[in-house]
């Protein structure tokens, strides 16, 4: 079971991955600096971590489960030398693609090298392929054997950049290729075998991925998000664009456009997974968060005027509620916390009784909720069942009215591109009213923000974001037939049976051809 992420209560989702990338041309060591740029986003993967250094022709490289450790003094001489190198990247992961086990999930830790011939090359990335099974048959053909558990997309992705590598000679033409053959979100941190660093945005842009250097100009970096810069004490100097591939010299970055389809930047990343101090378009995410409150608010003034207060689910509602507050001047108690060091591992020894965990890990201050109408804030309902509990604890502790004002448009679709909600059936928005939802949760009402005032919000326009999620229009087309046929049997109440992308037949079937 995978735990929460750390930065908010509402539905325990998983994203693939945060990654990160790094190079001294001082040629000092820069472990300390992918150590300190994946604990900036552990919340972005809690099941396993990974280092990878570059020394002289040679990858080192330290995989384990869990979350980025903290390191002990005593130990630091050994990370150091067990991490040598002026050249690095790191991972942290939740598994969107492949195998759950414990065992696959360790062999399938990133970063991962590919070795073909005698070349090598490494990657950490962030996302997930849609048409993965199709490139790994087209990889196997080639003789590819992959070198963790074989089912691992970004094992599959890093042996298609080699092999494109040695079938075209060069680096741009090799992503050229794999940006053509490849679809999906795909946000790429890697290192060649003569110590390159570089790094690439699918051609839709759909995961986040930024560069920056310090202030000496010898060390260059790139990370999923900002924070990751900013706790290296990093400039940041650009978000990765969509298609584009950037290489690292001396020099500075060089920047190269190979191909650019509509940009479709994940919707979800500013309500949910990203940190509210990483800064996307120019605009820090707890500000796009305040302003989600303010809509809220504004589109809803029937339920502001019946409400006492407002409280947020802890902790990505914290700045909704704000905005909530801010527009409104109802208080923002803050009555419930998150208990930071419950987590669900924990639960797993004690007591498998999910509701329990999920019960537990919110405190909810009684005396300051019993008699009032209150307005919950929250980053999302997905499947409802946390939400739900939540709800039932609020009215064991006297709530009068429970009112949900929830950021993110109501989810009627699965995500292909590394958020872990890939059917219909898990997903309460897809067969249910707002109406409906508020009587499954326990609600009194519960109001979406609105599609529009999310998107204005973001400052990104419509045609710009991933919405896949809450409007079916998938940006690419594997993603939409396979969402299609799913929606039809779905609806035709056949029982899904795992990730749709995973399952052989299923896709032979969509693309309407076997080979």
């Amino acid at each position: 079971m995978a735990t929460s992420l750390p930065l908010g209560m509402g539905e325990l989702l998983k994203i693939a991955c945060g990654v990160f990338g790094v190079i001294n041309f001082g040629e000092e060591p820069v472990f300390p600096y992918v150590y300190w740029g994946l604990r900036a986003q552990n919340h972005r993967g809690h099941q396993s971590h990974g280092f990878l250094t570059y020394n002289n022709g040679k990858f080192y490289i330290h995989k384990n489960l869990d979350l980025v450790p903290k390191i002990k003094s005593s130990a630091i001489h050994e990370w150091f030398k067990r991490l040598p190198g002026p050249i690095g990247l790191g991972n942290v992961r939740y598994t969107t693609f492949g195998k759950t086990d414990e065992a696959s999930i360790l062999k399938d830790t990133q970063p991962v090298v590919a070795s073909i011939k005698g070349f090598k090359l490494a990657i950490s990335f962030n996302g997930n392929i849609v048409n993965a099974i199709k490139i790994r048959d087209d990889l196997c053909k080639k003789e590819w054997k992959g070198s963790g558990s074989g089912e691992c997309d970004a094992e599959i992705l890093c042996a298609k950049i080699l092999t494109s590598f040695l079938e075209r000679g060069d680096l741009f033409s090799a992503v050229e290729t794999c940006m053509g053959d490849i679809e999906g979100a795909f946000s790429v941190v890697g290192i060649t075998k003569d110590g390159e660093l570089f790094a690439f945005k699918d051609p839709h842009g759909i995961r986040p991925l930024c560069a920056g250097h310090d202030e000496s100009g010898n060390v260059y970096a790139f990370s999923s998000e900002s924070v990751g810069l900013d706790i290296n004490k990093f400039f940041r100097d650009f978000e990765i664009e969509p298609g584009e591939l950037v290489t690292v010299s001396k020099e500075g970055f060089k920047r190269e456009k190979i191909v650019q389809r509509r940009k479709a930047f994940c919707a979800f990343e500013f309500a949910y997974f990203a940190r509210p101090d990483s800064r996307f378009n120019d605009k820090y995410v707890y500000e796009i968060r305040e302003e989600f409150g303010r809509n809220l608010a504004r589109e809803n003034p029937d339920i502001v005027k019946d409400a006492d207060i407002v409280i947020s689910m802890p902790e990505t509602g914290d700045d909704a509620a704000f905005g909530v507050h801010d527009e409104t001047g109802l208080r923002w108690e803050r009555a419930t916390r998150r208990h930071r060091y419950v987590t669900e591992r924990a639960f797993i020894l004690l007591n498998r009784d999910r509701h329990s965990t999920i019960d537990k890990k919110v405190n909810i201050l009684p005396s300051k909720v019993k008699g009032k109408r209150v307005i919950v804030a929250d980053d999302s309902i997905v499947r409802g069942d946390t939400t739900k509990i939540t709800i039932e604890k609020l009215r064991r502790m006297g709530a009068k009215k429970v009112y949900m004002f929830v950021t993110f448009p109501r989810i009627i679709g699965p995500c292909f591109y590394g958020i872990d909600m890939a059917t219909y059936s898990e997903l309460i928005g897809a067969r249910h009213t707002p109406e409906e939802i508020a009587k499954i949760i326990g609600a009194d009402a519960v109001r979406y923000q609105s599609i529009e005032g999310y998107v204005r919000a973001t400052g990104f326009r419509e045609d710009e974001l991933c919405l896949a999620c809450v409007n079916g229009n998938y940006p690419t087309p594997l993603a939409q037939k396979i969402a299609e046929a799913m929606r039809k049997r779905f609806l035709e109440g056949r029982k899904e049976v795992g990730r749709p992308y995973e399952l052989e037949d299923f896709i032979e079937e969509i693309i309407g051809k076997k080979d």
